[in-house]
């Protein structure tokens, strides 16, 4: 053997030579060609822009010419003269300034991505960004473009133009090699509109925007078969030690040395170094087992306040929350339960895919502090409200993201029946900037499922007393692996839409706020002849319904009817209102004999007044609904057991009414959807106090809880900052049009006294 080392090591030095050097020069020529690619990417960007600019650049010229600039009012003979000026576009239609007509279209009728992209300007304070859409089977590139006078919105033009010269120069930029994609939205999981080249290598996580609209180019680089890293010094370095290798393959062929024989050492299992992370009692009395030994970690860490909200912790995964910072707010939430003298917290987590690493990570922080932690799974996060109560201990986090998107996630606390909001969100953070975080505790970890339990407590409650045919778009969140259980329990037949569980969300975003978000279902509703459709964010807190017309039934509404319903075994109960719901509300309320009570936006603070008042029963805007009545549930947002008492009411009316005709018997408002206003971090606050301190509104009733509210008999404003994010919130409701036009004057010229600067979004 000693006489082969030679010629083996010669052997592996030729051959490990050749390999390293040909890797190298796959790394070269990949690095090129990738240079390449990326190049094309910026040509198509800018040729992409460039076609577009050339369309925008003729609609403000048409926009300047006299005939459509004095008559834009005339919306029929201003749309006809753009036509002649614009022949190049497919269809040219102008709305209103406060559009109106497109707040109380029927969608199904109106086109949803229209009414979406329009509704969308409203809101923006930029310029509106063109995106593209499917008409007839062929996709249209359509923009929204407000016309100005006298500096405000008088008119808004919405045009479609062919895609054919986008969908041309786009191809013409096709790389030598990698891969371009043309994308509407900025992330990886957008819709992709065109693709051009091979895909050689990976998506790039960012594209780039084309100018003036929403569309993105992404690039896939090619990719060589590299089996090195991607560093032509390591390859030199490989082949140095290739060549060191064969110099002391030589040497040990003059070194004979002595061959010892030895017996292999008997590897025993106790011997296997195990994490104690994750031990796996069975039952509620679990062992206490030392927490995960701590890393050596630095003092300091980097975290971005403000993922610390008004009413949870919220961020970007990978760079605004990590699985350090997760296991930190662990160890404060521990903290603070210890301070309390409470021991064991439930954990859940939706199903996007960061949940399992974040919630292993908060669950670390947790033990770490001493805390027995109570692993539920992938739940709903009312499925872990729920925990709290059913297994007693009074605490839970769910690890959730809510309805925003896949790459954010965050936690919603609840400690000791309380859910922390504002001071007791900011005390977290303050624990984990100043290091007062418990290492060194003796928390057990184990898995209780609940689910069960849940389904049958609200089964043992509710009943549907006819059968009702129930769509479910649970919008790939978890709410879809609990939902459709929990309505066929309670007597109705259900069909699942996008109820698998699916962290990416491909089919739509999962909010059901957004009318944009409720096509499929009001599609489905339709096609099958269902008799309501129901929807769930992210999460399962939030409740939306449309009926088999194709009618949105928005959650001021929705709590008028609960309110009636709750107030009929509860007369002179309070219920609960945020400033953003109808001012009908109100009356409703009185009229069914309960007290109306209206609060601050936010779930934290919308539970935190329920227990103050004894309320049985609150609502919010956003679709957050919490029942407390009679001791039928337990005063936490739930949206699956909302959509099951809905459904209650709709099977127990007696004239057995379509979910239609039950609402039209309920009162109806022209409104606004909520309006945003970008701001500099802090400066709505200070806007608000300047505004709260000199706005004066004659005849009107002034609310000040939360930003200023002003009712009058036949409509109402609202301007309020964020607690989310740096704006000013609007939001608008009257009984009619008219109405509605005059408290937005009002508005817009007591704003513009306090700051006349401002460019406000109505």
């Amino acid at each position: 053997m000693r006489r082969l080392l030679p010629l083996i090591g010669a052997t592996l030095l030729i051959v490990g030579g050749a390999f390293c050097a040909w890797q190298a020069w796959l790394i070269a020529d990949e690095t090129d060609a990738a240079e390449r690619t990326r190049a094309a990417q910026r040509q198509a960007v800018h040729d992409l822009g460039e076609a577009y600019a050339a369309r925008h650049n003729q609609l403000m010229r048409a926009l300047a010419d006299p005939d459509v600039a004095t008559g834009i009012d005339d919306h029929v003979a201003a749309a006809a003269r753009l036509r002649t000026l614009l022949p190049a576009t497919s269809a040219i239609e102008i709305f209103s300034g406060g559009l109106d007509e497109v707040v109380r279209a029927n969608y199904r009728e109106f086109g949803y991505a229209k009414a979406a992209q329009l509704m969308a300007a409203l809101g923006e304070t930029g310029a509106p960004l063109a995106s593209s859409s499917m008409h007839g089977g062929e996709r249209r590139l359509t923009v929204a473009e407000p016309v100005n006078v006298s500096g405000s919105v008088r008119a808004w033009v919405w045009l479609e133009y062919p895609f054919d010269d986008i969908h041309q120069k786009f191809v013409a930029s096709s790389p030598p090699s990698g891969r371009l994609e043309l994308r509407q939205g900025s992330g990886r999981d957008s819709l992709m509109l065109d693709a051009v080249g091979s895909l050689a290598g990976e998506i790039t996580p960012e594209g780039q925007q084309v100018p003036g609209t929403s569309l993105y180019v992404f690039a896939a680089m090619p990719k060589a078969f590299i089996v090195i890293p991607h560093s032509e010094i390591l390859a030199v370095v490989l082949t140095l030690i290739g060549i060191g290798g064969g110099v002391l393959l030589l040497w040990a062929r003059r070194r004979p040395q002595p061959v010892v024989e030895t017996e292999p050492d008997e590897v025993l299992l106790v011997d296997v170094e195990r994490k104690p992370r994750l031990p796996p009692a069975s039952g509620p009395t679990a062992t206490k087992v030392p927490a995960s030994k701590p890393v050596a970690r630095a003092a300091a860490v980097t975290l971005d306040p403000a993922i610390f909200r008004a009413y949870d912790i919220r961020g970007i995964v990978g760079t605004q929350l990590t699985a350090d910072i997760a296991r930190r707010i662990g160890q404060a939430i521990g903290g603070l339960m210890n301070e309390r003298g409470l021991r064991e917290m439930v954990v859940g987590r939706d199903g996007r895919l960061s949940g399992p690493e974040l919630a292993g990570a908060l669950s670390d922080g947790l033990r770490a502090a001493g805390i027995d932690v109570i692993d539920l799974g992938a739940v709903p996060t009312p499925v872990a409200y729920f925990a709290a109560f059913h297994l007693g201990t009074g605490c839970a986090v769910s690890v959730t993201g809510s309805h925003n998107p896949p790459d954010h996630n965050g936690f919603k606390i609840v400690v000791g029946g309380e859910t922390l909001a504002e001071g007791a969100i900011a005390d977290l953070h303050r624990r984990i900037v100043e290091g007062r975080l418990e290492e060194d505790g003796l928390g057990t970890w184990r898995e209780q499922p609940v689910v069960d339990a849940y389904v049958a407590k609200i089964a043992g409650d509710v009943s549907a007393e006819r059968r009702l045919k129930v769509v479910v778009d649970a919008g790939n969140g978890v709410a879809g692996a609990v939902a459709p259980r929990v309505l066929e329990e309670i007597g109705c037949e259900v069909v699942p839409l996008y109820c698998d569980v699916d962290g990416t969300f491909p089919n739509h975003h999962p909010d059901p706020s957004d009318p944009r978000n409720l096509g499929d279902l009001i599609a489905a509703v339709h096609t099958i002849g269902a008799d309501i459709g129901i929807a769930f964010d992210g999460d399962g807190d939030r409740l939306g319904v449309v009926t088999a017309s194709g009618e949105i039934i928005y959650a001021d509404r929705l709590l008028m009817l609960f309110a009636q319903d709750v107030l009929a075994r509860n007369p002179g109960a309070t219920v609960i209102f945020d400033v953003k719901c109808t001012g009908h509300l109100r009356r409703i309320i009185q009229e069914s004999a309960g007290v109306p009570l209206m609060w601050r936006t936010g779930h934290s603070l919308i539970k935190a007044k329920m227990r103050d008042t004894g309320a049985a029963l609150a609502g919010e805007m956003s679709g957050h609904f919490f029942f407390a009545d009679n001791n039928r549930w337990y005063g936490f947002d739930d949206g699956i057991y909302a959509a099951a008492r809905l459904l209650e009411i709709v099977a127990g009316d007696l004239e057995e009414r379509s979910v239609a005709a039950l609402f039209e018997t309920l009162p109806t408002s022209v409104s606004t959807p909520e309006l945003r206003l970008p701001m500099e971090e802090g400066a709505a606050f200070r806007f608000i106090e300047a505004f709260r301190a000199s706005a004066t509104f004659e005849d009107a009733r002034l609310t000040t809880i939360d930003g200023i509210r002003v009712d009058w008999p036949d409509g109402w404003g609202l301007v309020r900052a964020s607690n989310t994010s740096p704006a000013l919130m609007f939001r608008f409701d009257a009984d009619t049009a008219k109405a509605l036009e005059r408290v937005k004057q009002a508005f817009r010229q007591r704003l513009l006294a306090v700051d006349p600067n401002l460019v406000l979004p109505f």
